[in-house]
């Protein structure tokens, strides 16, 4: 029996090779128990910036565990990183414009675009 209680399969093999991919999912999956959130002008601003701040979420996360990847992937998972951030962050900088951001807000993404710098040669 594996650790799922399933008699017929083999246990998880966490040993195998990750891929850019499923270290983006891990994370994306763990931050989308999100918030509930207020519904004043803040509250519906975040709402609307909850997949962009997940997504940097993730992305901060599956940077700080790139070096687990095949040395091959790291190119792939880097240009990614940097298309999303760059995506993200413009858009929550867009839903936010006219207010003042959240100082947490900023800090995901000055957090984000430092975790990638890291790893950019």
């Amino acid at each position: 029996m594996n650790a799922t209680g399933d008699t017929n399969q083999p246990p998880p093999d966490h040993t195998a090779p990750l891929t850019w991919a499923v270290l983006l999912g891990r994370w994306i999956e763990f931050a989308k128990s999100a918030v509930a959130l207020p519904d004043d002008d803040p509250g519906r601003r975040m709402r609307r910036c909850v997949v962009d701040v997940i997504t940097l979420q993730a992305v901060w996360f599956a940077l700080r565990e790139i070096e687990s990847l095949p040395a091959d992937e790291w190119a792939l998972g880097l240009d990614r990183a940097q298309v999303l951030i760059d995506k993200h962050a413009a858009m929550i900088e867009e839903t936010w414009a006219g207010a003042a951001m959240p100082a947490a807000l900023r800090e995901l993404i000055g957090d984000a675009r430092a975790e990638l710098a890291k790893h950019v040669k």
